[in-house]
């Protein structure tokens, strides 16, 4: 049972990261942060697919993991895998956002919130998709530091250099994407920690 629970926590999360990079970010040229928007940068640039990059952008990491941080490196892996397969089946969505007539700021609060949404329902179950968010953890542990300002500043020097290399990509606009994924991948993850203390048996 639990293992089917982790199998579906990843399918949902990664359709739900599919859709707010395809849906949403992609058709108004927006960043995330991580490896995700490592990925956009050169989808931007060169036009290779975002899943197929996230997932060389994360190899790296994970012999990393696999060496120093083994447990990380199990909880990662299968969201890694199946989220870079997922982005790519599902690019063909990348006019929904225009479809809809939104605006470059509905695509980036629209994006980041299905990408947090995505993010934090495989994260109460313990499960990552890897790339530099697994670095900025594992740097974190190491210089025991907050990992969530580790990865905000990962996160933020990724977008800012975006911007930089990519003049359409607006800044601003990025930065509300990020915060958006932060505040939604927040809110679900300590949810589940109320929950936990609440039904301390059932966790």
């Amino acid at each position: 049972m639990y293992f089917f629970k982790r199998a579906l926590a990843i399918v949902i999360g990664s359709v739900f990261i599919a859709i707010g990079l395809n849906g949403f970010l992609i058709p108004f040229g927006l960043l995330e942060g991580g490896a995700l928007g490592i990925s956009l940068i050169f989808h931007y640039l060169v036009g290779i697919k975002v899943g197929f990059t996230f997932l060389l952008v994360s190899i790296p990491v994970f012999i990393v993991a696999w060496i120093f941080y083994r447990p990380f490196f199990f909880n990662g892996i299968h969201g890694m895998l199946l989220s870079s397969l997922i982005i790519d089946v599902l690019s063909p969505m990348d006019n929904i956002g225009k479809l809809l007539s939104i605006t470059p700021l509905g695509g980036a609060v629209c994006g980041g919130i299905m990408i947090g949404l995505g993010v934090g329902i495989m994260l109460r179950l313990d499960i990552s998709i890897g790339g530099t968010d697994l670095l900025a953890q594992m740097i974190a542990r190491k210089l025991a530091i907050n990992p969530g300002v580790m990865i905000f500043c990962i996160d933020l020097l990724i977008i800012t250099v975006g911007s930089l290399v990519i003049q359409t990509v607006q800044l601003s606009m990025s930065l509300v994407t990020v915060c958006c994924v932060g505040m939604t991948t927040s809110l679900l993850v300590a949810t589940t920690g109320k929950v936990a203390k609440r039904q301390p048996s059932q966790v």
